[in-house]
């Protein structure tokens, strides 16, 4: 995986958390996500009809109920449970550290859901990034007050619900490109938060700047920076890879809390951070090892499983052609530091 992506997508993603925390003093949760996704499922749905019309052909109602599904997990689901933890008091960098545990419970369902194991390498740096994100978890929860004990649940919740969006989606037999997820997910949602926004009173905007100043910020680095990168790489990388960048979430998320709330930093925060970095480092090594190993486990993480990585059929003219049910040859990507 190119290590530019990587890092962007780590800062776009961390993002999300900042901009939740900007918008909650101005407004509801329900309010807050309706007016995040009403223009881009506008914006989303004029590109296409127009421009990219031809990204959806191919595609039956079957794979857009199951996109729908996708979006219904990975953006409502997930988004109402985070932002609704910092409408709680939950601190942005916790919140963050709680939807860190992500990696671990994907690592742990990939085989009996997909068929593929994790190497024992890979499994050692998941191991150094749970080490690093209840290191960072304990500074920050410790220095939290006057917040309810189960508001620390609640992120709990959309962590389950990303981790069943990324397997629902890998468990697809189509490509879908970007684009058409993108919008399905958008409008899915827009429909899901003004319905919830209606029966909760809560339609009519803010005239607060700074509402508006998180809907922007939310719409383009979170949106199409976080969630667009996400599928890229989840796509071109794998589950487990994909799905390890987050144990850089929290604790990048806890320095921009710092900075710009002043939220809790400190020493426990900084050696967070540092066993996350080894975490990342150790399962790119490990993934790139089964690559290059031998015998039967080398052999069917080679031959194209799920969590193989591979170039998606999306950049190619027929981006919803049929997987075939027999093994696909991967394609090798770039490496971290590689071209």
């Amino acid at each position: 995986m190119n290590i530019l992506l990587s890092i962007a997508f780590v800062g776009a993603w961390s993002s999300g958390f900042i901009g939740a925390k900007l918008g909650s003093g101005s407004a509801s949760t329900v309010t807050l996500l309706m007016w995040r996704f009403l223009p881009l499922a506008l914006v989303l749905g004029v590109v296409a009809l127009t421009t990219a019309r031809s990204s959806w052909r191919g595609l039956g109602a079957r794979d857009l109920l199951r996109q729908a599904c996708v979006g219904l997990l990975s953006q409502s689901g997930y988004l109402l449970t985070v932002y609704y933890a910092i409408e709680l008091g939950v601190s942005s960098g916790t919140t963050a550290l709680i939807d860190g545990t992500q990696p671990l419970v994907a690592g742990a369902l990939a085989g009996p859901l997909l068929g593929v194991a994790v190497s024992r390498t890979q499994w050692l740096g998941l191991g150094l990034g749970v080490a690093g994100v209840a290191v960072v978890t304990t500074a920050d929860a410790g220095a939290a007050t006057g917040v309810a004990w189960w508001a620390y649940l609640v992120p709990f919740l959309g962590m389950l619900s990303m981790v069943a969006a990324t397997f629902l989606d890998r468990r697809s037999r189509t490509d879908v490109r970007p684009m058409v997820s993108m919008t399905v997910h958008a409008l899915t949602s827009a429909v899901v938060f003004t319905v919830l926004a209606a029966l909760g009173g809560g339609l009519t905007p803010p005239a607060d700047g700074s509402f508006w100043t998180a809907v922007v910020w939310l719409v383009t680095l979170s949106t199409f920076g976080g969630y667009g990168l996400y599928w890229l790489i989840l796509r071109r990388s794998g589950v487990t890879k994909v799905n390890t960048l987050m144990f850089l979430m929290a604790p990048v998320t806890a320095v921009w809390g710092a900075l710009m709330f002043g939220e809790h930093f400190g020493t426990q925060t900084a050696a967070g951070l540092g066993l996350g970095l080894l975490a990342v480092a150790v399962v790119h090594r490990g993934d790139r090892g089964n690559r290059g190993g031998r015998g039967d486990r080398g052999e069917r993480h080679d031959r194209g499983g799920p969590l193989t990585p591979r170039r998606s059929a999306w950049p190619r003219a027929r981006s919803s052609s049929r997987r075939s049910g027999r093994p696909v040859p991967a394609t090798p990507t770039a490496g971290p530091g590689e071209g």
